[in-house]
């Protein structure tokens, strides 16, 4: 995106409220300047001492280098390094652990839930150390039986008192990783939790949190403990809050703010596109609607061979992969193949009638088991992608496809799910074809009383935003369907997603 030297009208009033004072929530739109708006703010207030707060380092890193002296560009783990983690580098970067070294150090035994189904002191010593981990993206102080992860095949009473059993190793492990002398793995994310145990005072007079979508509750509880002192400038896109799944947390709803402003005026991609990522917009709670940029060509197109393929599920993506593979393309996947090599590797042991360790097949004893757990349980329906393709293929094929993979750089053809692709964009994109249309009522309605789920029109409004010139819309064309359904939903609900009646993009910026 090239420098842009003038504000527009909705950056102007976002500058203009936070030069008075205002605590604020930005709502921004795919492709609208989130960042650059930060750094008009930065730059209007030279007065005033500002830490903007990244998602990653990487954006850390690029804002500190064209944000003013002013202002501290950091990502809360550097924040928490430089306060707590010091004392503990001398345990940072060290080996993996296996789990079965976890569990030597934890002292973690069988489980035994009922007679057909017991857990391994190796499997009871991860779920230990994944519930820490839950527990420090968390807000809370102390690990509790709701930081312990559902596990695949473990429903009801079952992960009731699995649960149970497994808190006190948590709490064994939370210890261990405070002390210095500890002995499990410690990563970056226990640092950050102690840190915001000591409710730490931020020295800035403004915070800015991007991203805040997507900030674990930890962080924007952290930040928001600010307020008594610092003007709060909260920014991201609450449509493209998708990783509630890994404990993150929407924070832009029911921030602290004075007023919600909007950036709607995309950079990105040409009104084209625009209007089709609105289509997925008008099926959200926001009165939010993107404006194409007018000197963008952008189209929708049928595409033979697209820059990138953006896909629903990993099990489709592996699809995708290997059709490219066949018609002779070097072929990316976003995020590596060692999620589905490992899939099918511990598919390829019940086949053969071994048991697995893999933490999302463990409590299987063979694969036809697996098969009637993906068809007849709501919990598995997450699981039936990867066991069709493997019934469809083979674990083999699937093990050479990931084998013959390349680096993005020397693709022709890059593969990823929507979520892998947030952030990222494209000259051209494809939209694969694993994108459920709701079924219809016996009326014939789309979608019926219940429409598109939420999940489901944000995932989608993520993948479409991802294109900058060309977009095949490939397995989400079926919106056209549903764009009546919907009515305008600034005129419906001008509150949108920050609730809090504060108006339409339209109104913000006036």
């Amino acid at each position: 995106m090239a420098e842009q030297l003038n504000p527009t009208p909705e950056q102007a009033a976002i500058i203009e409220a936070a030069r008075a004072g205002r605590q604020l929530v930005i709502q921004a739109g795919a492709g609208t300047g989130k960042t650059s708006t930060l750094k008009m703010v930065a730059q209007t207030v030279r007065d005033t001492t500002v830490l903007y707060i990244a998602f990653n380092k990487a954006i850390a890193t690029e804002a500190a280098a064209s944000f003013p002296a002013h202002a501290q560009c950091r990502t809360a783990h550097s924040l928490a390094f430089a306060a707590v983690g010091r004392d503990y580098r001398h345990r940072l970067g060290g080996p993996r652990q296996t789990a079965r070294r976890a569990a030597e150090l934890l002292g973690t035994t069988w489980i035994d839930l009922r007679r057909d189904l017991q857990v391994s002191p190796v499997q009871v010593a991860r779920i230990a150390v994944e519930t820490v981990r839950a527990f420090c993206y968390s807000a809370d102080d102390e690990p509790k039986c709701r930081h312990v992860p559902y596990q695949t095949g473990i429903l009801g009473e079952d992960h009731k008192n699995l649960a149970a059993a497994v808190l006190p190793y948590a709490r064994r492990a939370w210890s261990d990783l405070r002390d210095r002398d500890g002995m499990l793995r410690f990563e970056h994310d226990h640092h950050l939790k102690m840190w915001a145990l000591t409710r730490p005072r931020l020295d800035a007079q403004i915070v800015m949190l991007d991203e805040a979508q997507d900030s674990n509750p930890v962080v924007a509880e952290l930040v928001k403990q600010q307020q008594d002192h610092a003007q709060l400038i909260a920014v991201g896109d609450s449509n493209q809050s998708m990783y509630e799944w890994r404990g993150a947390r929407d924070a832009l709803r029911g921030w602290p703010a004075d007023e919600c402003l909007y950036l709607s005026q995309s950079w990105r991609f040409g009104p084209v596109i625009a209007t089709e990522a609105n289509k997925w917009l008008a099926q959200l709670d926001t009165p939010l609607r993107l404006t194409g940029n007018p000197a963008q060509d952008s189209r929708l197109a049928t595409l033979d061979a697209p820059r990138a393929v953006l896909c629903r599920t990993n099990a489709e993506a592996m699809r995708q992969v290997m059709t490219s593979l066949a018609a002779g393309r070097r072929v990316a996947l976003v995020g590596g193949a060692t999620t589905i090599r490992n899939l099918a590797r511990a598919a390829a042991d019940l086949q053969a009638g071994r048991r697995t360790s893999h933490p999302e097949l463990y409590a299987f004893t063979t694969w036809a088991g697996l098969q009637e757990y993906v068809e007849t349980e709501a919990a598995g329906r997450d699981l039936k992608p990867f066991v069709d393709l493997i019934d469809a293929h083979g674990t083999d094929a699937i093990l050479e496809a990931a084998a013959a993979l390349v680096e993005e750089r020397r693709a022709q053809t890059i593969v990823s799910t929507a979520h892998k692709a947030k952030g990222r964009e494209w000259n051209s994109v494809k939209i694969a074809d694993d994108y459920p249309e709701p079924r219809q009522n016996g009326g014939g309605d789309p979608g019926g009383e219940g429409g598109i789920p939420r999940t489901d029109a944000m995932l989608a409004y993520v993948a479409v935003t991802r294109a900058r010139c060309r977009l095949d819309r490939g397995g989400l064309a079926w919106i056209d369907r549903y764009a009546h359904h919907r009515q305008d939903a600034s005129a419906q609900n001008p509150g949108g997603p920050c609730g809090r009646g504060f108006g339409t993009p339209a109104a913000a910026a006036r």
